[in-house]
């Protein structure tokens, strides 16, 4: 069931003036608004940006956005894609557009800026026990009666916090048990027994209401599709003994959740098996990473691997250096670093070079990034790599997660280099 409200604000995003808070903008445009540069339509290339420039392939964003919303339609699935991959207001209303549910979060921060943008339906897949955040949560719940909020409870020491929090507050805070993904791994009760305690402890705070169950299977210790169907079952199997406990009395539906971004076919094999409950239920997927994808970590763990009958995501991010160095036949460097991609799971792919001197793209043949300084890229280059400083190097990167984290406004670019959109970030 998708939202039923615009993002809000997107035109003050698009008011913002143009300045040297935003890297690789062309220096020409300072001055200009956010929507004045994008109506310019200037090339990525020869429009006045300046190295290094990340970009997001207008195509590849179109394709994966419809790409998740048919396939959550065909599985019966509602989605609230996981907004910590990109904060930007602009794709989420592009994800709600596309049938989303409402945006996941992480913490407080998140929250807020998906308040400021309107956003009414958020899932936060985290537990929530500050108490300042919890008083301005709960004042975002009086203020606006159609913002629907709900988040993770694991313990009942986290319930006892929230309860104190809260007291006072106009209405109850959603919550659903989180069942941890196995010893050793992230949050989350880890037993049976343990989300018994903390929905029984839900049950006698005044402040919460228990709406459904959910997890990340995506913790699953040495995870394989039978470990993580194993551990599915128990998060269904612990939504149908609740029900049949009666611990949903007070909803009048059942949120069962679950789905990063490298397992949602088994979430959506998996969540078909779930029997009738004594109210609808909610399934509802929170992978975000598909927005862009990516040219490492997601393309090998993406499970369109396992079910290519289903489609296949696009990378979207390209990341263009230019080298400034080529010391010897066997190294170069270009001037993105550290600052600029992504580095925690995989280094930078090269994937293409725009010669200097006409502008024509040929494959990074012979080139490598084996490795980044804050502001460089260490190429290594075979003896006949045909690379000369000046030249543009595109390339591919990985998580996207800690690529949009880099990066406040996003050139959002056609096949052809023609830049139509900007996307704010924050962070």
């Amino acid at each position: 069931m998708p939202a039923d409200n615009p993002v809000e604000g997107l035109d003050r995003l698009e008011r913002e003036t143009v300045d040297h808070r935003f890297k690789a903008l062309p220096p020409d445009a300072e001055g200009l608004t956010v929507g004045e540069l994008a109506a310019q339509r200037r090339n990525l290339f020869t429009g006045g940006f300046t190295t290094p420039v990340l970009a997001l392939s207008a195509e590849s964003l179109e394709h994966n956005l419809a790409l998740l919303e048919t396939y959550a339609e065909r599985h019966g699935l509602a989605f609230a894609p996981h907004g910590k991959t990109s904060m930007s207001p602009q794709l989420f209303a592009r994800q709600l557009e596309r049938g989303a549910w409402g945006i996941t979060a992480a913490v407080p921060h998140q929250l807020r800026v998906y308040r400021a943008h309107g956003i009414r339906r958020v899932f936060l897949a985290n537990e929530l026990v500050d108490p300042v955040a919890l008083r301005w949560l709960a004042g975002e719940l009086e203020r606006d009666p159609d913002f629907r909020f709900i988040c993770y409870v694991d313990s009942v020491r986290g319930v006892e916090l929230m309860d104190e929090a809260l007291r006072g507050a106009v209405r109850p805070v959603d919550v659903v048990v989180e069942l941890g993904a196995g010893e050793g791994a992230r949050t989350g009760a880890r037993s049976e027994a343990d989300c018994t305690a903390v929905a029984d402890a839900v049950a006698d705070a005044t402040t919460l209401r228990l709406v459904g169950v959910a997890g990340y299977e995506g913790e699953v210790p040495d995870a394989t599709p039978e470990r993580v169907r194993d551990w599915l079952h128990r998060l269904v199997s612990l939504a149908v003994s609740f029900d049949k406990d009666g611990h949903f009395a007070d909803t009048d539906e059942i949120v069962v959740s679950a789905g990063g971004s490298a397992w949602f076919d088994t979430v959506a094999e998996v969540l078909t098996e779930l029997p009738e409950l004594s109210r609808p239920v909610l399934k509802l997927l929170r992978s975000g990473a598909y927005v862009s994808h990516d040219d490492g970590h997601y393309r090998h763990l993406t499970p369109f691997n396992r079910v290519p009958e289903e489609g296949a995501l696009e990378p979207a991010f390209r990341l263009w250096a230019q080298v400034v160095s080529r010391p010897t036949g066997q190294q170069a460097f270009a001037n993105a670093g550290k600052r600029d991609a992504a580095y925690d799971l995989d280094l930078p792919e090269a994937q293409v070079v725009r010669d200097a001197r006409d502008g024509s793209v040929r494959p990074a043949a012979g080139i490598t990034v084996t490795g980044l300084s804050d502001q460089h890229a260490w190429l290594r280059t075979d003896e006949d790599a045909d690379l000369e400083v000046g030249d543009w190097i595109g390339m591919g990167l990985s998580h996207p997660c800690t690529s949009f984290d880099k990066w406040q406004l996003i050139p959002v670019a056609e096949a052809d280099g023609t830049v139509t959109d900007y996307v704010r970030t924050f962070f």
